[in-house]
């Protein structure tokens, strides 16, 4: 039966199929991030926008959005970055008119999962939010009537035949096309979009399909469109203690997950340190205080030193900090998609090399059969243990023009096999396995300049075979062993809930995406163990409050699943421990201004003795120590504010953080000192601040608002402390 050709058709077209199959009431589904193909859906968006008797919904997650200003100050210092580094990008129409509050009636847009506090004061996105586990939502979309899925994709011509890849977004779409497949069987026909983007880099793994598994190509030159890529975040000092406590957790010969962000640039330097400059690792682990008070769990879980052995990949968000961890010699160990291949590794019964006994090692711990398959064989033959020359013809095995029974249980003729068809090391490893991408643009050209043979090494794959161990268990326990995984939170309470969604009165303020999945999957494998990050304190309009509460009105991950919680100020061992050995472990990773309340709290609830006190060690948890104890060691080049890079220039980081410190400043008490300090501001730009100023356009004022705006950032730099 003729494979089944999808239609070849440009943007425009593309729509108008849309429209002729769906009329009135339009339903798409796009991915996460990355992968939304910009072009299409804004075509798609402007049509229904023109055409008030047409409905059309929008289901996605993260809708990605340039920096932009609500300020002529902000306004001049986002624009030159925009103009440099998000060249080429387009903007999400619906994004525009959802922020300008122009989002037509007709239009719907509900995601899943959105940036931190991308729409906390937005009525309408709050009204449509769908809250689903990351490995839910391709039923929660078909549940809510999601006809169509549209997404980028990379495209690759091999061996004469074109393929295509998911590349950034291979999460859903597996997913996806499998229960389209089963729709049409029950008489519901959806439709998948794939939009060939040349600037996608060509990802491997489950990601690469065949042109025959989409109903429409576009191939479009319109719709090459340039990468979103987001830029690095400055890593701090609480990002640091965070990344150096957890870094100690983490095992050599062990699996790691850990997130986008300046916690897991964190995680991830923190990690290079250890494995390249071991002994200066050394010395901040134990000038930190961080071996005395947490050697013997070090110890039993984790190390300091270098990984011999390295680390895998298992994450469901490929990040630019496993990319910098594979060049820094840590994310280094493979594993291969065959389970008694797998098992031999781990039991240390095979390396590279293989055994001229592996067939007869697989046979008795019955990983194969004795009669063996052409399934059997093939699988065998991808990890390299038979010979790429090798074929499985008409029930024999064949090889080098001998032909073989795959009767292994014939002492006779398993020895003929394993001398003249077994293959000499073991190939197609990975060392990453993913289901998304998204980062800064020198991260995509990593992946796009990899040689092949690197390539090959990052798997893309579904979040359904990403983030849980469901549907191939024995394969992925053998292959996520001394698992680290390794999420952040908003909150916890003294007892060991975890809130990182959404506010106690239902604000969402991202969504739950895989958290749960991977704190299910950190205790369904019996080495694992989850890391759940969180900042001690948060600032809130000039004022500093606790993170860490006696109690909170919503729970994210519930306290039976707790197990390890990390602060800058420590970690917090709570798996398997009483409520009051709970209670102690978390107080002695709270700031120390909240610790005695929060104690007194625990004891008014009567679930802590009376006679209680907070050890001494403990009682100094303040940011002037950590800052201390970072100065010293980032006086020797350590702890850069940009460990891998940053697209900002001296000035503008300057700038950044002066309008920073305002911010802060302006939400507080100190706000009321302002026209004070603005009328002792010098009439001229001090020299020193020439250049900051020349950035902004601001040297010079003449108009109202530009002479508004030097002053405002002449204020900026006061309160900042720069003259």
């Amino acid at each position: 039966m003729e494979a089944k050709k999808p239609l070849y058709l440009n943007v425009e077209q593309a729509v108008d199929r849309i429209i002729e199959l769906y009329g009135k009431d339009i339903r798409i589904g796009m991915p996460l991030g990355l992968g939304k193909p910009v072009t299409l859906i804004n075509a798609l968006y402007d049509r229904v926008k023109n055409d008030p008797t047409t409905k059309l919904t929008i289901m996605t997650s993260l809708s990605v959005e340039k920096p932009s200003g609500a300020t002529d100050l902000e306004r001049r210092f986002f624009g030159p970055i925009v103009e440099k580094h998000f060249a080429g990008v387009k903007d999400l129409n619906y994004m525009l008119d959802l922020r300008a509050g122009k989002l037509p009636e007709n239009v719907v847009v509900t995601e899943v999962y959105c940036k931190a506090g991308a729409y906390i004061r937005d009525p309408k996105m709050q009204q449509s939010y769908i809250s689903s586990n990351y490995t839910h939502t391709v039923r929660d979309a078909n549940g809510y009537g999601n006809m169509i899925y549209a997404q980028m994709m990379g495209k690759k011509e091999e061996n004469g035949q074109v393929l295509y890849s998911a590349a950034s977004n291979a999460d859903c779409i597996l997913e996806t096309l499998e229960l389209f497949k089963n729709n049409a069987k029950k008489g519901i026909h959806n439709l998948s979009i794939g939009v060939v983007n040349p600037n996608l880099p060509f990802m491997y793994g489950d990601a690469v399909v065949k042109p025959e598994v989409w109903d429409i190509v576009v191939d479009d030159r319109d719709a090459y469109d340039a990468l979103f890529a987001t830029p690095r975040q400055p890593v701090a000092v609480t990002d640091y203690m965070i990344g150096l406590h957890v870094s100690s957790l983490i095992k050599d010969d062990g699996t790691l997950q850990i997130g986008i962000g300046a916690l897991g640039d964190a995680i991830a330097y923190s990690l290079g340190l250890r494995n390249n400059h071991n002994e200066s690792y050394k010395k901040v682990i134990e000038g930190s205080g961080i071996k005395a008070r947490y050697g013997a769990l070090i110890d039993a879980i984790g190390g300091m030193g270098v990984f011999e052995k390295g680390l895998y990949g298992s994450t469901e968000m490929l990040v630019d900090g496993f990319v910098q961890l594979y060049k820094s010699g840590v994310i280094k160990r493979k594993v291969y998609h065959h389970v008694g291949v797998q098992k031999l590794i781990n039991e240390g019964k095979l390396k590279d090399k293989i055994p001229a006994d592996i067939l007869q090692q697989m046979i008795d711990q019955e990983t194969i059969h004795p009669y063996l398959t052409e399934k059997d064989f093939l699988s065998l033959q991808k990890v390299g243990v038979f010979k790429a020359e090798a074929a499985y013809a008409k029930g024999q095995i064949v090889c080098n023009g001998k032909t073989y029974s795959p009767l292994l249980a014939d002492a006779a003729n398993l020895k003929a096999i394993s001398a003249n068809c077994l293959g000499s090391e073991l190939k197609n490893g990975v060392v990453l396995t993913g289901a998304f991408f998204i980062g800064p643009q020198d991260f995509y050209e990593t992946l796009k300049t990899m040689p092949l043979a690197e390539q090959l090494q990052f798997e893309m794959t579904g979040v359904n075979v990403a983030n849980q161990l469901y549907g191939g268990e024995a394969l992925r326990r053998l292959q996520r062993k001394n698992g680290r995984f390794c999420n952040t939170g908003m909150k916890a309470t003294l007892l060991g809930h975890i809130s990182s969604d959404m506010f106690e009165d239902g604000t969402v303020i991202s969504g739950v995406g895989g958290q749960y999945n991977f704190v299910s999957m950190g205790h369904a494998l019996h080495d694992a163990r989850v890391i759940m990050m969180i900042k001690s304190v948060r600032q809130e309009k000039g004022k500093t409050y606790s993170n860490i509460l006696y109690n909170y009105g919503n729970v994210t991950i519930p306290r039976h699943l707790r197990d390890i919680v990390v602060t800058e100020y420590g970690i917090a061992d709570i798996r398997s421990k009483t409520d009051q050995d709970i209670i102690k472990a978390m107080l002695n990773v709270t700031d120390s201004r909240f610790q005695e309340e929060l104690l007194a709290e625990a004891k008014k609830c009567k679930k802590i003795s009376e006679d209680y006190q907070i050890p001494e060690q403990y009682r100094n948890n303040t940011p002037e120590r950590l800052a201390a104890i970072l100065k010293e060691f980032k006086a020797q080049g350590l702890f850069p504010d940009f460990p891998f890079g940053t697209i900002f220039s001296g000035e503008e980081l300057f700038i950044a953080f002066a309008m920073k410190a305002l911010k802060n400043k302006a939400a507080g008490p100190d706000a009321a000192k302002f026209p004070e300090i603005m009328k002792g501001l010098p009439n001229e730009v001090p020299a020193g601040l020439k250049p900051m100023f020349d950035r902004m356009g601001l040297t010079t004022a003449k108009t109202p608002e530009e002479i508004q705006s030097q002053k405002t950032l002449m204020l900026a730099f006061k309160v900042a402390g720069f003259f």
